[in-house]
């Protein structure tokens, strides 16, 4: 039986299908937009500034990871279709403001409204995962969520060249598509009322569970930051630095984006059989080993080698990192948890990269990728010695 069949029959056929779907056109959407649309349309149509483009892009993510508790606790009260429908709908009235946006506060908002409305699509998908090879399900959740990410800019680069109102409107149809697909969604409520909680309340047991379970909390914040931490330099560092170019550096990430997306799946089997805790301690510590060794890299045969190494080890901790964390949200209140969960990731994606920014200009540009080495390290080496929280 393969995994998606397994998840088939924990979650239902259809429902799962059309989830993993949406999640991966939402995704491919999201990328497209914020990576190759936005940049040049809202510079070269609309003649904002980049610094205006850039705070459009935060303010989308911030608002996508703010509201994920509040969008969990919804979820956990209604049904799954309606919030989708809701935010899918709301998805496609932001996209139609972004091509009519004469000011900056218009584009702001559009962008804003994007983040609320897709902020639902993970937090469905998290729910359908179940105790029984919980990593493998996860495994094939992030392996849709990367395809869409990864795809969305790449072909969107492609239609740029043909104009941007033909990549506009292919957005705009993907997220009409995104809309009905939503109500193929099963109309599910994974909440008792005899067992609903106020929105206060849920949030207070959350967080005392959370806070409660030794290095979970702080791990969270501090993988997100240190990833965070290389999100601006990349590509500066990369071109400047090892002497890269643009197309050395695609070449790069493609390269570890696909060892990443080979490993994923099987990762996750051998995670739900062998468990996670070596999984963990060796993806964070390669992790941590190849970003150091990274800044030391003078030439493109190794900086793909670097890549490689680096997407094999992000697989192989990544299902067995989110198999923990959802060993500490309840069944219950699993929209509300995996809210929260994501809300104090996001801490990290959004201090990281600001953090990263300054240590580059006001120390050096290696330093931040040394910070992130050490990171990764030093939660290696936790899970070594807290052999009882695995």
């Amino acid at each position: 039986m393969s995994i998606l069949d397994r998840i088939r029959t924990n979650a239902g056929a259809a429902g799962v299908t059309v989830q993993l779907l949406l999640l991966l056109l939402v995704e491919f959407v999201r990328g497209a937009f914020l990576v190759a649309y936005l940049p040049t349309y809202a510079s070269e149509k609309l003649n904002f500034s980049l610094s205006v483009i850039g705070l459009a892009v935060s303010l989308h993510y911030l608002m996508d990871n703010g509201v994920k508790v509040f969008a969990g606790y919804l979820l956990d009260r209604f049904s799954s279709r309606n919030i989708l429908f809701a935010g899918m709908m709301l998805s496609l009235v932001s996209m139609l403001l972004v091509v009519n946006a004469r000011s900056e506060g218009l584009l702001l908002l559009s962008t804003a409204l994007l983040g609320i409305g897709g902020s639902p699509v993970w937090l469905v998908c998290l729910r359908s995962i179940r105790e029984n090879n919980r990593a493998s399900q996860m495994s094939l959740l992030y392996l849709f969520w990367m395809c869409g990410l990864a795809l969305g800019p790449v072909a969107m680069n492609f239609l740029m060249d043909m104009g941007e109102h033909l990549v506009f409107f292919s957005l705009v149809g993907l997220l009409a598509v995104c809309t009905l697909m939503s109500l193929a969604v099963p109309n599910v409520r994974h909440q008792q009322p005899s067992i609903r909680k106020s929105f206060a309340n849920q949030l207070k047991m959350l967080w005392e569970r959370f806070t409660k379970t030794g290095f979970l909390l702080p791990g969270m914040i501090l993988q997100t930051t240190a990833g965070g931490l290389l999100i601006p330099l990349l590509s500066p560092f990369a071109t400047k630095q090892i002497g890269l170019s643009h197309s050395e550096l695609s070449l790069s990430l493609i390269a570890g984006g696909a060892t990443a997306a080979l490993i994923l799946v099987p990762a996750g089997r051998w995670v739900d059989k062998l468990g996670g805790r070596w999984f963990l301690i060796g993806g964070f510590g390669i992790f941590g080993i190849a970003v150091f060794a990274l800044t030391f890299s003078d030439s493109f045969t190794e900086t793909i080698l670097f890549a490689m190494i680096l997407g094999a080890s992000y697989a192989s901790l990544l299902p067995a990192w989110n198999a923990y964390l959802a060993r500490f949200v309840p069944e219950e209140y699993a929209g509300a948890g995996w809210g929260l969960i994501s809300t104090i990731e996001g801490i990290g994606v959004v201090a990281g990269p600001a953090l990263g920014g300054w240590m580059a200009e006001r120390i050096n540009e290696a330093l931040p990728f040394w910070m992130a080495a050490v990171i990764f390290a030093c939660i290696a080496c936790y899970y070594i010695i807290a052999k009882n929280e695995l």
